[in-house]
């Protein structure tokens, strides 16, 4: 790949770049009770959502984002070795809302474990949906291309029947019901 081919990355502005990350922390913490349950000695995926959470407010330095990171990652890890599933979903969630502070397009992978986590420990599918439409609808339209870089969330129930969550008509009826 020559140099003019390849793809610079970059960070948005800073307003946008925050926004995304506090969504993310949002989306973690709503799976994080499921962490705890599972492994309540364990602070790490906590301690990982409010270092992100520093990082906004100028309070802590991106460098200690992505070591609060990864020891969220080691607490999955160690839930992985006690085979619970929907608590290693949690603390990756956790873990990859942190790293956001590094990169903002952590953001989607944190959303998609955290709806992992719920469904796992929930009633499956219907769980793991309903969280992925509270993401969609609690980030703000114009931040969905970055939440949710396929244009859409995975498919939800409304009124018992399935329909993708992006389409028009899914959201109409989304906004009906507030």
């Amino acid at each position: 790949m020559s140099e003019e081919t390849k793809t610079t990355w970059a960070n948005p502005e800073p307003p946008i770049h925050h926004a995304i990350a506090l969504w993310a922390a949002r989306c973690a913490e709503r799976a994080l009770p499921i962490f705890e349950k599972q492994r309540p000695d364990d602070d790490r995926p906590r301690a990982a959502i409010a270092a992100v959470r520093a990082w906004e407010r100028d309070e802590l330095p991106m460098t200690a984002c992505r070591t609060a990171a990864f020891a969220a990652h080691a607490a999955a890890r160690d839930a992985t070795e006690a085979g619970e599933t929907a608590a290693v979903a949690a603390a990756r969630a956790a873990g990859q809302a942190c790293a956001v502070a590094h990169m903002f397009d952590h953001a989607p992978h944190a959303a998609t474990y955290a709806a992992k986590a719920v469904g796992l420990y929930g009633d499956g599918n219907v769980a793991r949906d309903t969280e992925r439409a509270w993401q969609w609808e609690n980030l703000a339209p114009e931040l969905r291309p970055i939440g949710f870089p396929n244009g859409s969330i995975t498919r939800v129930q409304v009124d018992g029947r399935r329909r993708a969550a992006g389409s028009s008509s899914i959201r109409r009826e989304m906004l009906s019901r507030r």
